[in-house]
């Protein structure tokens, strides 16, 4: 089965988009044939590059930080010093005790752990946090956040767009604001970084 990209003019006539397409036409139907196809309307390509070059941009400004401890580890911890605390032991004491086995915990970890960028892990978790994912439950029970898939034959125009505009706040809120000063110029940026590439 083929593909074909058509083109829609504008007295109402499909022509071919790709040669393939024209040469399909040509050479394996015949003058008066009637094709049956499910017709979708493609994505803009154009904004699905612009969506990628805001992307590398945020991965350009992005600082991987924190440590072998998680911030959720740690307020867990430091949580339940001061829960004993208001058993009667002096809280200071019992958040240095804390620090201290969370040192440890991270020097042990530090051996076996090394901090890097991954575009792939950046990319994903954007997804995730614009809302864009399936939970999937694993076998221990636990839910993981899944990011569903951009290509052009998973998503619709509007979709699209929805997706990049939530992906625009995820970028603003945690990476792009504390260099530009507005959301419209890191796009404007991410818009140039299309014209340096093209």
């Amino acid at each position: 089965m083929a593909q074909l990209q058509l083109i829609k003019q504008s007295s109402g006539i499909l022509i071919p988009a790709t040669p393939e397409t024209s040469d399909f036409l040509h050479s394996k139907c015949k003058l008066g044939a009637v094709l049956v196809a499910d017709f979708k309307q493609v994505r803009n390509a154009a904004f699905h590059r612009r969506f990628f070059a805001l992307l590398n941009l945020g991965y350009e400004y992005w600082q991987p930080t924190g440590g072998a401890i998680s911030t959720n580890e740690r307020k867990l911890v430091t949580g339940y010093a001061k829960y004993l605390a208001s058993f009667g032991g002096s809280e200071s004491t019992l958040l240095d005790a804390a620090d201290q086995y969370l040192e440890r915990i991270a020097d042990r970890r530090a051996g076996s752990i090394s901090a890097c960028k991954s575009f792939d892990a950046y990319r994903s978790w954007v997804t995730v946090e614009a809302g864009h994912y399936d939970a999937i439950q694993l076998p221990d029970g636990t839910l993981r956040k899944h990011p569903r898939s951009i290509a052009f034959a998973n998503m619709d125009e509007t979709q699209f767009q929805q997706l990049y505009r939530a992906a625009l706040d995820v970028l603003w809120r945690w990476i792009l604001s504390k260099t530009f000063r507005s959301p419209a110029e890191a796009e404007n940026v991410a818009a140039q970084l299309i014209g340096f590439a093209g």
